[in-house]
Order: C-alpha cells, then structure tokens, then sequence
C-alpha cells in the first residue's frame, strides 16, 4: 500500500516512541533518529550523514545537500517511502518501517545513491563520486552515480552489491548480497545491464555487458548471466541458461528463489 510521507512519518514515530518504552537504553538513539527531527525528510537526511560519516569537511554538509535534492525532486522522497515499503512487503525479518530506515544498509547505500545520482544530474559529478566513494567504504555497496535506479527496490543483506555507470534498474525489483550488474570488458559507452521492472536477482548472481532482463525475470543465485534473458524467464547456471518460467509475474514481490520447471 503506497502511503504518503506524513503517514510513513506518523507510524514511524510510534513505532520509535514503543520501542523507546520497551527498551529505555536506546531511547536517546530513537529520539536523535527520528524523534528530534520535523519530517521524514530531514531525518533522512541526518541519517544519511551518520552513515557515511568521514574525517573530510564536505561530511557535515551531507544533511544539507540532501535536503536540497529532496526539495528539489520530489520524486526522490517518493522513491525513498516506496523503498521502505518494499521491505515491509518483501523481507520477512522487517516488520516495523523504522527497520530499514535505522539498520538497513541496503535501504541506506540506496538512499544515498539516489542523492548522488541528484548530483551528478546536476553537473556536480566531483561531489557525486565522493558520496558512491563513502557509500563503498562505509557500507559495502557501490553504485555508480550515473546508474539509473526505480522505486521500490529492495536491496536485501546489501555487501557487495555493485552497480555499474550505465546500468538501469526498473521498477519492484529486489536484489540479494553480491549481485553485480557490470561490463564485460574495457569499451567506453553503454555497457551495464538493463534490468526490467519485478526482477529477482537471487545472491551472488553476475548480470555483465549492456544485456536487457526482461520484466518479471528470476536470475538464480550464484548465475553468470551473459546473454538477454527474455521477460518472465528463470535463468541459472554458468553460464545462466533458461531453466523455467517463475511462477507469478512479480517474482521480485514474492522473493522465492527456487528454480522453476
């Protein structure tokens, strides 16, 4: 159910008020998360900060920079409420939305992603490569800038996960550890993969070279997956081959990682 961010912001603060009476030893981590601030927004964009936190300068003006691309785009702030419904929807272990807002570093690498690739639209690609440079270091995930991301991802467990420069993400797609969506050699130009809307990318698959997976596509773990794969398909192996057709048109929603017949 999508929810605007007043609603998201309400039960976010309720569920930080229980759990801040069920365990008093975090109530300043709550009240400093999410209860100081005034809006989703700005709570986004101080956690942000913590997360990529450095010795540089340019750190403390994270909060800043982010609340500027939020005002700026609209659209960010949505993709941002959809992601967090993503894994409400999708992660069994999630079942608060304050979760992946306070120790998902999927959901956080994400979200700083789509600051940085607010940057780089801007012309600021200095600053775009030092937010994907801290989003590596802090967190484990590099997506490049340039790469071009939906809403509703889900980018479960997270460590590395590597998106390349001219890589598109569609729509409800989710994506497990050690997913690589990257080139096949040294040529210039578009040479990342185009994922469909609804795609599961099971862990530690491969998806190289400029190669389209179709909408409501299933990548089984550990694949290589060298050649286009059609919409709707299972493919696995190495290298991927079509083994099946999942068994809904979303498979990214209902998360079964199983080889289909």
């Amino acid at each position: 159910m999508s929810m605007t961010s007043d609603e998201l912001w309400v039960l976010m603060r309720a569920e930080a008020e229980l759990a801040m009476d069920n365990e008093p030893l975090l109530a300043d981590f709550y009240r400093r998360s999410i209860l100081a601030h005034k809006n989703f927004e700005v709570a986004i964009s101080h956690q942000l900060a913590s997360k990529l936190e450095c010795d540089s300068h340019a750190v403390k003006m994270i909060p800043e920079i982010c609340l500027e691309a939020l005002c700026d785009d609209e659209r960010i702030s949505a993709a941002m409420r959809a992601d967090i419904e993503a894994y409400i929807d999708r992660d069994p272990a999630c079942d608060q939305y304050c979760m992946p807002f306070l120790y998902f570093k999927g959901f956080h690498a994400l979200q700083a992603y789509r600051v940085s690739h607010w940057l780089w639209q801007q012309g600021r690609e200095t600053l775009a490569l030092f937010f994907q440079n801290q989003i590596s270091q802090q967190l484990g995930v590099d997506i490049h800038p340039a790469a071009r991301v939906g809403s509703g991802i889900m980018i479960d467990h997270a460590t590395g996960v590597v998106v390349g420069e001219t890589a598109v993400i569609g729509d409800d797609v989710s994506m497990l550890h050690a997913v690589t969506l990257g080139g096949s050699g040294c040529q210039t130009g578009d040479r990342h993969p185009k994922i469909g809307s609804g795609v599961l990318i099971s862990a530690g698959a491969k998806i190289l070279g400029n190669i389209t997976v179709g909408d409501g596509a299933k990548i089984g773990a550990g694949s290589v997956v060298l050649d286009p794969v059609p919409a709707h398909t299972t493919v696995a192996g190495v290298p991927a081959k079509v083994v099946g057709r999942p068994n809904c048109d979303a498979p990214a929603l209902d998360m079964n990682q199983s080889v289909d017949s």
